[in-house]
């Protein structure tokens, strides 16, 4: 029984519409879409869930499943908010879609590499002919899963045109929670932020973050590693970003969870982004033939 535990196991299932790829190892399970190659849920052994999945989570062709770790590229958030240089690499003047082209498309699976303890899964997007649309920019795409004490994500862009590009990306992570009144975010004090609610204001951020509304903002020149408490489920939760000095923390609260879709209206209570990210400032600009890789690390400890 130990030996069969010890090797880790990765298995294709189907999520309604979607392939997905589970993986087990002796000590967590991991489930990651096909689609988006998003990762949908992570959990260690007899613990509560690092990453949230919601309950009315939809698992459909052409739509981003609500929670997980969507990736939003090549620009976050609404396009209109990004740096102009950012903006002019999309050859349209009509709507974009938020978040970028990449979360609803097909990626491939290149190779899983099991060892003694870890799984690690390769993924590339499959870029359409001609390219993204309204993007048609020769840019790779590709994101390294690995499983084994920690989970690490690494999403990297590589330049294959003869002209630089501009981008903005995000790791769009859903951290899974005991309760949001009770948690904190430490390692932001002293930090500058854009509060998104409130005319895009640039503020300062005093003490560590406590949550008692809807919260929307853009850190900016942020650490490289933050620190949640959780007190209703007795831990701390790590997050560690490399390629990356912003980040979003965002939380819908009540009015706005009652307007998601594949939200409970309760689920605010239960969640909450932390989103490594490269936006505004800290955009990414490649040259023909470089690439650049934004990457974080999840574990949890004591309280």
């Amino acid at each position: 029984m130990h030996s069969q535990l010890a090797t880790p196991q990765v298995e294709r299932v189907e999520m309604d519409e979607l392939p997905c790829w589970r993986v087990k190892t002796a000590t967590a399970e991991l489930l990651v879409a096909e689609q988006g190659a998003q990762v949908l849920s992570y959990q260690r052994n007899g613990e509560a869930p690092l990453i949230w999945l919601s309950e009315q989570a939809g698992f459909r062709r052409g739509q981003s499943v609500r929670g997980g770790v969507p990736v939003c590229w090549p620009w976050f958030g609404d396009l209109t908010r990004n740096p102009p240089a950012v903006q002019a690499m999309r050859q349209s003047t009509g709507p974009a879609p938020a978040h970028g082209e990449v979360r609803n498309l097909d990626w491939r699976l290149l190779d899983i590499v099991k060892d003694s303890g870890s799984v690690s899964l390769a993924f590339e997007l499959v870029r359409p002919a001609g390219g993204l649309p309204h993007w048609p920019h020769a840019v790779d795409l590709n994101l390294a899963i690995r499983l084994d004490e920690r989970l690490t994500l690494c999403l990297t862009s590589h330049n294959r045109d003869d002209h630089p590009v501009a981008l903005t990306q995000a790791l769009h992570t859903y951290l899974a929670l005991g309760d949001i009144h009770q948690v904190s975010l430490e390692g932001l004090d002293g930090q500058r932020y854009i509060e998104t609610l409130e005319n895009w204001e640039e503020r300062r951020q005093q003490g560590e973050l406590r949550f008692t509304g809807e919260t929307d903002r853009i850190y900016l020149g942020t650490p490289p590693k933050f620190t949640l408490r959780d007190p209703a489920w007795g831990r701390r939760i790590h997050l560690a970003a490399s390629g990356s000095h912003s980040a979003i923390v965002w939380n819908p609260w009540i009015d706005k969870a009652r307007r998601l879709s594949q939200f409970a209206d309760d689920a605010w209570q239960r969640m909450l982004c932390i989103e490594t990210a490269n936006v505004l400032d800290d955009a990414v600009e490649l040259a023909p033939g470089k690439s650049a890789s934004l990457a974080f690390s999840l574990w949890s400890g004591p309280l």
